[in-house]
C-alpha cells in the first residue's frame, strides 16, 4: 500500500467498456504498464461489450481476469450472449448493474480484498433515461452504501452505466462524499471533465471505451451508416480496426474512502501518456 504523508492511500484503475476482441487486445498491451507504473491495487473494466461488440461470455471474462482485472462490471448488454448467465450466480467478481428486479442472475455489487483488513466495494448500476424502467438507482446506492459502513468498508466504487449525463451528474452529487468514485459509462465517448467533487467523491461523466477509434463508437462504420441511412435495423458488428484503452487513475485514503486525485488517459500504441 503506497503511504501519502501520514495515511495510506490505494491507486484504483477503471477501465473503458472493453469492445470486442481488439479492444481485449488494446487493454492485454497497455494493462502491464498501467499497472506497474501507477502501483494499481485494484483494476475494474465494464466488459457487457467484451464478446464481439455485445454481452459477455464465460470466456471473455476469464480472459479480463486472466491479463489482470480484478472485477468486472456491465450494464444492459450483459444479457446478451446467454452463457454468461451462470457465472453471474457464480463468479462474485462479475456484476451485473444492481438495479435490475428481484429474480434476474446475478448479483450487482461484491466485496474485494485489496490487502489484509482493506476492503472496496464495487457496485454496478444502470440508468433510466432513454434505458429500461429499472429500479431506482439512487435508492438502490442508498442501501449498498448502508450495508458497507455497517462493515467498515469506506473504499467505495460506482460504474454508473447510463446514458444521459444529467443522471450521471445527479448521482454523483447525490452520493458526494459517501463514496470514492462514480465513473459513468456506456456512451463509449470519454469526458473531459474529471474532477474531485466538493465532499471528497471522484467523478466523470464517461470513461470513453477501450475499443476501434475508427469506428462509431466501436461499431464498423459501414453497418452503421446503413442503419442511419435506411432505418433499417442491421445488426452491427464490432470494428476490428487499431483500438484505445482508455480509462481513469484514482487515488483514494484508505482511512476516509475520499478520492485525493483523478487522472484520465486515453493510450493508442504510441508512448503511455495521460491528459
Amino acid at each position: 500500500m503506497e503511504q501519502q504523508g501520514t495515511h495510506q492511500v490505494v491507486n484504483v484503475l477503471l477501465l473503458a467498456d472493453v469492445i470486442g476482441s481488439t479492444g481485449y487486445e488494446a487493454v492485454r498491451r497497455h494493462l502491464p504498464e498501467l499497472q506497474s507504473r501507477h502501483q494499481i491495487h485494484l483494476t475494474v473494466a465494464n466488459g457487457e461489450n467484451a464478446a464481439h461488440g455485445k454481452g459477455l461470455t464465460p470466456k471473455t471474462a476469464s480472459d479480463l481476469f486472466g491479463i489482470g482485472v480484478n472485477v468486472i462490471t456491465s450494464g444492459n448488454h450483459i444479457w446478451n450472449q446467454k452463457s454468461i448467465l451462470p457465472t453471474l450466480d457464480e463468479n462474485p467478481h462479475v456484476l451485473r448493474p444492481l438495479n435490475y428486479p428481484p429474480g434476474c442472475p446475478g448479483r450487482g455489487w461484491c466485496e474485494f480484498e485489496i490487502s489484509h483488513g482493506l476492503t472496496a466495494a464495487i457496485i454496478s448500476l444502470q440508468g433510466r433515461s432513454f434505458l429500461y424502467p429499472l429500479d431506482d438507482p439512487f435508492r438502490a446506492a442508498d442501501a449498498v452504501i448502508e450495508q458497507c459502513r455497517e462493515k467498515g468498508i469506506r473504499i467505495i466504487l460506482i460504474d454508473f452505466h447510463a446514458e444521459a449525463t444529467a443522471e450521471k451528474a445527479a448521482l454523483a452529487r447525490y452520493l458526494d462524499g459517501r463514496v470514492s468514485a462514480v465513473v459513468g459509462t456506456h456512451t463509449h465517448v470519454q469526458t473531459a471533465d474529471e474532477r474531485i467533487l466538493p465532499k471528497g467523491t471522484a467523478f466523470i461523466t464517461d470513461l470513453g471505451m477501450s475499443g476501434p477509434v475508427d469506428s462509431v463508437i466501436g461499431m464498423d462504420t459501414e453497418t452503421a451508416i446503413l442503419r442511419f441511412t435506411t432505418q433499417i435495423p442491421v445488426p452491427y458488428r464490432a470494428s476490428t480496426n487499431a483500438s484505445s484503452c482508455s480509462g481513469v487513475i484514482v487515488r483514494v485514503r484508505a482511512d476516509s474512502g475520499n478520492a485525493e486525485s483523478i487522472v484520465r488517459f486515453q493510450l493508442t500504441q504510441e508512448p503511455l501518456k495521460a491528459h
